[in-house]
This record gives structure tokens, sequence and C-alpha cells, in this order.
């Protein structure tokens, strides 16, 4: 049973008890009451007017006997007004012992008797005695009347005795009414008593006792005992809350297990991350020597071969053949190819590492930077620049790679322009909303010749060309050095592939002046550095 039904039952057991107690004590009550009103309302008053009952009666006697002495008629008031305190007292006992019909009985017996005194002796006497004219007592009559009177006084003696028992009658009943409730009382007291001994050794052993078990058991668990078994005893609920904690206690050392392991997974991922920073650091001191070696030993020999080939031609071009000058020319052109590849490589290795600054930057100053170096492809193109109608807002970051950024951009969109028709080149700038909420957005859109979808996201990529070198001139590194640039300052760089009248370049930059996110990308991007 649970602990709500074991208060239930002890509760509702106590709750019966109690009602019969009270509905006992009720009855018991009751007839004390009874008791009481039939010895203070019937038998003691009735007992009074018995004796004035019997006091009449002698009046009565005594009255007759001084009337037939004296022949004088005032002794015979004492006679009339016994007879009416008889009828009064007679009365008075009637009517308060209608449900005692044994003492009315004495009543009538008493009445009949004094009756047939007065018929058979009393009223005689008076007849016989002439008012005022004493005469010789007859004593023969006399002791008649004494005898016929004694059986009247033997009545009283029962009477009185009769009422002595009812009153002693109902005062043992009192008493043993009184006697009953005390040991009711008593006993709801008793049953009290034990109710609440009960409930303290129900509380104990059900709920006190098993949730100092669960409370022990929780907190040796919390110590980092997780193993320990939450105990199930007691009450059914007491064993479900336990049963529930030990389901919470599996849980946890689960999760603590799979907490553990994946703990012991990062600490060997952080420590291969570290292996691989150490080879990372080596790696970059690799390219440093390398962008060394390609600075200077590299392009010697290209610079070499190149010279020779124009001298070649410059010497021995009268004696070659047409294949001869074309195979010259190849040759020239390869070593120069080569050395501009070279040149671009380092210059992409080496944005945001060498010379890096962060500081804040107007973003309408590194466009004017980025326009005056292309100033003069504008004026040979005849391009149009619409710029932002506010001005563009202050970010964190470095000046000179934010202005190769707008050069790159707005140089691709006029060297990739249609035929015959003058570039138009707009640029956009505002801040971000929704996923791009924090950040400002950028664009720069133009007319020219457009990218296929399937190339959005080729074109970024170190040394991819769409077209041939005979249609555009360059090594396909302009827009890998745009995303990296960007990717250095915290933002990303995609394109519009909805955007049809041309190609449209889209990208972010952080709104938050905070230049730890320049950090933590600048690290990142040196670990992709060619």
């Amino acid at each position: 049973m649970s602990v709500q039904a074991w208060l239930i039952l002890v509760l509702s057991i106590t709750g019966v008890v109690v009602l019969a107690g009270g509905i006992a004590t009720a009855a018991l009550l009751s007839r004390s009451d009874d008791v009481v009103n039939e010895l203070i309302e019937e038998i003691g008053p009735s007992r009074i007017s018995a004796y004035q009952l019997q006091a009449a009666l002698r009046d009565q006697e005594t009255a007759v006997r001084g009337y037939q002495l004296a022949a004088d008629r005032q002794f015979l008031a004492p006679y009339y007004d016994g007879q009416r305190l008889e009828q009064e007292a007679a009365d008075d006992i009637r009517a308060r012992l209608k449900s005692r019909p044994d003492l009315l009985a004495d009543l009538d017996t008493i009445e009949t008797a004094a009756a047939g005194w007065r018929q058979t002796y009393a009223e005689p006497v008076i007849t016989s005695v002439d008012p005022g004219t004493p005469s010789l007592v007859n004593n023969v009559t006399v002791e008649e009347g004494k005898l016929a009177f004694d059986g009247i006084r033997a009545l009283f003696d029962v009477q009185n005795t009769h009422f002595a028992e009812a009153r002693e009658s109902a005062g043992n009943d009192l008493n043993r009414v009184q006697t009953w409730r005390n040991f009711v009382l008593i006993g709801v007291l008793v049953v009290f008593v034990v109710t609440a001994v009960l409930l303290a050794m129900l509380v104990r052993g059900a709920v006190t006792r098993p949730l100092e078990a669960l409370a022990a058991a929780c907190r040796r668990i919390t110590g980092g005992q997780f193993n320990e078994r939450i105990p199930r005893q007691g009450p059914r609920d007491i064993r479900s809350i336990a049963t529930d904690v030990e389901d919470m206690r599996q849980r946890i050392v689960e999760e603590l297990e799979v907490s553990t392991t994946a703990r012991a997974r990062l600490a060997q991922q952080a420590e291969a991350l570290d292996e691989q920073a150490v080879e990372l650091r080596r790696s970059n001191a690799e390219l440093e020597q390398f962008a060394y070696v390609a600075s200077h030993d590299l392009q010697e020999p290209l610079r070499k071969v190149a010279s020779f080939c124009q001298l070649l031609e410059k010497r021995y071009g009268d004696k070659l053949d047409e294949r001869g000058v074309e195979y010259i020319a190849f040759a020239v052109d390869g070593a120069k190819r080569m050395q501009r590849l070279i040149n671009d490589l380092l210059a992409f290795s080496r944005v945001g590492r060498l010379n890096a600054t962060y500081t804040e930057v107007d973003l309408t100053s590194t466009l004017d930077a980025g326009l005056a170096n292309l100033q003069a492809a504008m004026e040979e193109t005849d391009a149009e620049i619409i710029r932002p109608s506010t001005p563009m807002p202050h970010v964190i970051g470095d000046p000179t790679l934010l202005a190769l950024l707008w050069q790159n951009l707005i140089g691709n969109a006029m060297k990739f322009r249609r035929p015959d028709t003058p570039p138009r080149i707009v640029i956009d700038c505002e801040a971000g909303t929704g996923d791009r909420t924090g950040t400002w957005f950028l664009s720069v859109s133009d007319n020219g010749i457009g990218i296929e979808e399937e190339f959005a996201d080729k074109v970024f990529v170190i040394f991819q060309r769409l077209h041939g070198r005979d249609a555009y001139t360059g090594t396909g590194i302009g827009l890998a050095v745009c995303r990296k640039i960007v990717e250095h300052h915290g933002g990303f760089i995609w394109i519009d592939t909805s955007y049809t009248g041309g190609t449209r370049f889209c990208f972010t930059l952080p709104t938050d002046p905070n230049p730890t996110h320049l950090d933590s990308a600048s690290v990142a991007l040196e670990g992709s550095t060619p």
C-alpha cells in the first residue's frame, strides 16, 4: 500500500471509532439528562408533594380530634384546609409522575384510604358533635378512628419507601450513565493517542526512513559514487520515487560514460590538433622558405631562359625558319607566364599573413583607393561606376586588403564586359537582415557576360579559368584573392545566381568592431595557404 492508502486507512478507522464514540457519548448524555430531569423535575418535587399530602392528612386527623374534644368549629379549619392541600398535592404528584404508575398506585391507595377514613370516621364524628356544647368523648370511637388513621400512616411509610427507592434507582442510573460516559470519553482519548502513535510510527517507518535512505544514497552519488544503487523500500509511492531516481541515476551514468568517452575523444582530437598545429607551423616555415626560393632562385633561371631565347631569336632569327621562330616565342611566353604565376602565387600566399594591420577602416576610402588604381582601365573602357547614395560604414580590418578587394571585383567587371557595351557597375551597401543580422551586406553588380550557375563556386578556386588565354588575360587568381580577403575579415562571398543582367558578387563584413574574429580567421586561413 502507498503512504496515502495507509493514512486513509488509519484515519478512516479513527474516524469510525470517534464517530461511534460521539454517538455513544451523545446517547449517554441524553440518558443522563433524562435521569437528571427525572430526579429534579419528577421524583424530587413529587416527594415534597407527598410530604405535603401526608401533612395535610395529619392536620385533618388532628382537627377532627380537637373538634371532638372542644366542640369548637374553629378547630375544623385545619380539616377543610387539609383537604384542599391534600387535593393540590395529589394533583401535583399525578402531573409529575405520569410515567411512574408504581408511585401513582401508592397515591391512589392513600387517597382511597383517606376517603374511607373521612367517610367512616371523620364525617360521622363531625356530624355527631354539637357545636358549642362539649360532651363526653367515646373512647371506643376515638380508638377506632386512631386505628383507621394508623393504617393511613402505614401507607405513608410505604409511599416514602417507594420514593426513596425511586430516588436511589435514578441516582444509580445517573452514576452508571456518567461512568459509561467517562469510559467512552477516555476511550476516544485513547483512540486519539493510539492514532497519533500509529501515525508517528507510520510516518517514521513508511516515509521518514525510506526517504532518509533515499537521501543518503543521493548524497553518496553526489559525492562521486555513481555506481551506488538507489534502495527501493517503503510504501509503493516511495518505491516509485526511488525507481524514478534510480532510472535518473542510470541515465546520468550512461550520459557520463558518453561524456567521458567524448572527452577522451576530444582530448585525442586536441592532441592531434596540437600535432597538426606543429605540422602547420613547420609547413608555414617551409612555405616562407619556398616563397623566398620562388622569389629569387626559381625566377632567376626563368629570366635566363627568357633572355637567352630572346638572344637566340635576335642573333639567329634570320637563320631559323618560321617554325623555329614560333618555338622560341613559345618558350619566351612560357617563361614569362611562369614568372607571373609565381608572383601571383606569392601575392596570394601573403594575403592576411604579412604586414597585416587591424584598424578602423572607412569602406568609402578603400573604394576610392581601389578606383584610383583602376583609373586607366575606367577611361579605356568608358566604365560607369554607380556608388551608394549614402556614405558606407566603418569596419575593423586591413585597409590595403579591402582596397585590393574592391580593385579586383571592379576590375573583373570591366575585364569581362560585353563587346561594344560600356561596363555599368553598381555598388550597394546595406545592413544585413535575417540570417545576415550583425553584418554589412555589400554587392558589386555589372552588365557583363555573366557566369553560369554551375561555375558559381569554381571561379573562387585559385588558377581556375573559364576562358582561354587568348580571350582574356590573367592567371585566374583574382577571385581567389577576393575570397581569401573576405574570409580573412570574418565574412563570406558568393555569386548571386538569381541576377540575370550580368554578374553580381555579394559579400558580408561583420559590424562587430571586436577584431577577435579576424585573428581566428587569420589563423584558420594560414592552414589553407598553398
